[in-house]
């Protein structure tokens, strides 16, 4: 294991329309799908009363204001994360060491910002040794430019890490306004930025599998099974690397006990 570099990234995977708990419900219905007509109750006087729609908020008994149920917000995880917002969407943000194997999986929903999920993947990374506490500060971090913000570099700064992100045009343009108040111009390495690829590399290893490039599990921890398990296959195939010059070694060149006696040579 390099802890050299790490590189941090995210993808999207798309949750399959037919999985269970997907099913449109009551108050989402299809746009195509005309609402009911309202209807007189027996005795009822006036015009008809107007239902609540989704979005409203209404009051409790307590007097607190709740959010409608259908457009309650859910867990950032998520159940079946925006099924009722029509949101059918995953976002796995993951940390790569610099020979590709998987260091740590942080899994919100879709709609989710990568910079947030920065420092909650780096806390995540835990490496352990023959020896001692485990390793949890790398030597360098590279990210892509929604990762460049002044809450993440200062994180970086901290511990003192080195930043491999490169900076937005916006925020190099702000500072180059400001002059002499604008601070010191970021720094970025960009031989080392190259280097980057191999969080690349892992996601096209990790989405290998059908059921994480589609997600078909309802709760997230299924989902987040499933990414581990196909981690703890791609250390295990990185720990004990084979060869075709190894495997024929390893096979015999005969069946018997003693080896086969020289064939003579064929006469003219």
């Amino acid at each position: 294991m390099d802890l050299s570099l790490v590189s941090i990234d995210s993808t999207t995977a798309r949750a399959a329309t037919t999985r269970r708990g997907c099913t449109l419900t009551r108050t989402s219905s299809p746009p195509w799908r005309k609402p009911p007509p309202r209807r007189r109750r027996p005795g009822q006087k006036g015009r008809p009363r107007r239902t609540k729609r989704a979005g409203l908020r209404r009051r409790s008994r307590t007097g607190r204001t709740t959010p409608h149920p259908a457009t309650a917000e859910t867990p950032a995880e998520g159940r079946s994360p925006g099924t009722l917002q029509r949101r059918l969407t995953s976002k796995v943000h993951l940390a790569a060491d610099r020979k590709c194997p998987p260091l740590a999986f942080v899994l919100t929903a879709g709609q989710a910002a990568d910079s947030p999920q920065f420092i909650p993947i780096l806390k995540k990374v835990r490496v352990r040794g023959p020896v001692g506490h485990p390793r949890t500060r790398p030597d360098a971090v590279a990210g892509d430019k929604p990762y460049s913000s002044r809450g993440n570099r200062a994180h970086l700064r901290k511990r003192r890490i080195k930043a491999v992100i490169p900076e937005k045009r916006d925020q190099a343009a702000n500072w180059h306004k400001k002059g002499s108040r604008g601070g010191r111009p970021v720094s970025h390495d960009a031989d080392l930025y190259k280097e980057r690829n191999t969080v690349e590399r892992l996601i096209n290893k990790l989405k290998a599998w059908r059921g994480i490039a589609t997600r078909y599990d309802k709760t997230p921890n299924s989902y987040l099974a499933g990414l581990h398990l196909r981690a703890s296959m791609i250390w295990i195939k990185d720990l004990t690397p084979t060869t075709n010059s190894s495997r024929l070694d390893m096979r015999p060149s005969h069946r018997g006990p003693h080896p086969p006696p020289p064939r003579p040579a064929a006469g003219r």
